[in-house]
């Protein structure tokens, strides 16, 4: 036997687990009750304005078809489905459009659609406080993030955080909404953990938010089992064969309880502006601070040359995309939509967006190609056919964006003459990228 079962081990598991059981609403500092207060807002907007999606559909009629006893409220529909169904889609519409939160503070997750629609669907069964809410809230994302930093390279072998972390954060988030103690709440991560799945290769499919969907009915699915006495290890995470081991190349247990108590994870959660791949929000500011400053006609541009740090390829190169969920994953419909509408919502990334052959011809125009080498000030990455000036004053500079890879804010920066400019992206190692105008007589 490569582990101790016995209830009086103690576990870095359960270390968390027992923190987490005795956590108090008091406990949580005022940043983190507002980012739960701003969280639960966000996601029911999201989950409102994906509820009509047709992946939903689809999903929702299978569930019926085969689901059980109506039990919790599907947001949206006016319906309510069973206990693991509900959460399934409610879930799955929260992440459909691609604009929920995304945690920064070192790994990347979706926490608040897995979580959220499993407590949503608990709250139901029986009663809670706002205040438990909340709190169960912030547990959860404790639970997924510190989770996720214990497997750091978890997300390069090809798993899709959002379902793997998700049902982690779901399954201990629902275990502290029915006031599990420690014992049963290390009980509901392992159980949560053990259902941990969502593949990276569905990117721009159907699937990638059922993982979110997914992740959440597995996480009610384990605070019930939990809440009844049904086990799992105690070192679901740290084991010879736990988490951080099998679904990582590296492993650092000690990132478990590193730090616990100094402040709440879901402090450093953030919420997008744009709907698509956060790697891109760099790239689409930038388009659109041009675009609304040079006031330059679509028609005049010839190409769009971007260079890109490996990961953003790596996530959002599809090239051609055929419908609107692949187009969020696509760097070139990312630049032509950011400069052809100046905007990223919902609307750039539909069907019909995807498909329009004035967007398809400016992402015919569009390039992207990785690099990791580091920029200077600003010089064009390519030779225009005019010449401009090369001291030509800064356009653009200190353009807002999402935390990027860890950097704050984005600076641009851009030369400008009678037919060429450049941006040079130089604070965001995700993303750089030059834009060059010509007059249509050179064409």
């Amino acid at each position: 036997m490569d582990q101790d079962l016995h209830t009086n081990a103690v576990t870095l598991t359960k270390t968390l687990c027992g923190h987490l059981a005795g956590a108090q609403f008091g406990d949580l500092t005022p940043a983190a009750r507002e980012q739960a207060r701003r969280g639960v807002l966000d996601w029911a907007g999201c989950a409102l304005a994906g509820s009509q999606h047709a992946t939903v559909g689809k999903l929702i009629e299978v569930l019926h078809e085969a689901g059980g006893r109506p039990q919790a409220s599907v947001l949206g529909r006016g319906i309510k489905l069973g206990l693991l169904d509900a959460p399934l889609a409610n879930g799955q519409m929260g992440h459909v459009l691609d604009f929920d939160d995304t945690h920064m503070g070192g790994v990347v997750l979706h926490t608040s659609s897995p979580v959220l629609a499993a407590l949503f669907a608990l709250a139901e069964r029986t009663p809670v406080s706002g205040a438990d809410l909340m709190l169960a809230y912030a547990v959860g994302f404790e639970a997924g993030v510190r989770s996720g930093r214990t497997a750091p390279g978890h997300h390069k072998g090809g798993w899709h955080l959002t379902g793997t972390l998700g049902s982690i954060a779901a399954g201990v988030a629902g275990g502290k909404l029915l006031r599990l103690d420690g014992q049963r709440l290390t009980y509901a991560m392992g159980i949560a953990a053990t259902q941990a799945a969502g593949l990276q290769q569905n990117r721009g499919t159907m699937c990638k938010s059922f993982h979110a969907g997914k992740a959440a009915s597995n996480g009610v699915l384990a605070a019930l089992l939990a809440e009844r006495g049904f086990d799992s290890t105690q070192e679901v995470i740290e084991g010879r064969r736990g988490f951080a081991r099998i679904y990582s190349d590296v492993a650092t247990p000690e990132q478990l309880v590193a730090g616990l108590g100094d402040g709440w994870v879901i402090e450093s959660n953030g919420h997008k502006p744009y709907a698509c791949g956060v790697v891109l929000h760099p790239l689409i500011d930038a388009v659109i601070a041009l675009r609304n400053r040079e006031k330059i006609d679509p028609s005049e541009i010839s190409e769009i040359n971007l260079r890109v740090h490996p990961l953003v390829l790596a996530i959002t190169g599809v090239v051609e995309p055929s419908t609107g969920l692949q187009s969020k994953f696509s760097t070139l419909h990312s630049a032509a939509i950011a400069f052809l509408d100046g905007a990223a919502g919902i609307a750039q990334y539909s069907d019909a967006r995807a498909a329009d052959p004035v967007v398809a011809a400016l992402r015919r125009e569009s390039g992207a190609r990785s690099s990791t080498r580091p920029y200077s000030s600003p010089t064009p990455l390519q030779a225009p056919l005019t010449t401009a000036p090369t001291t030509a004053p800064p356009l653009i500079s200190s353009v807002r964006s999402m935390p990027c890879a860890g950097s704050a804010k984005m600076t641009s920066t851009a030369s400008a003459g009678a037919s060429a400019c450049w941006i040079d992206q130089i604070s965001c190692p995700m993303m750089r990228w030059a834009m060059t105008t010509r007059p249509s007589s050179s064409r």
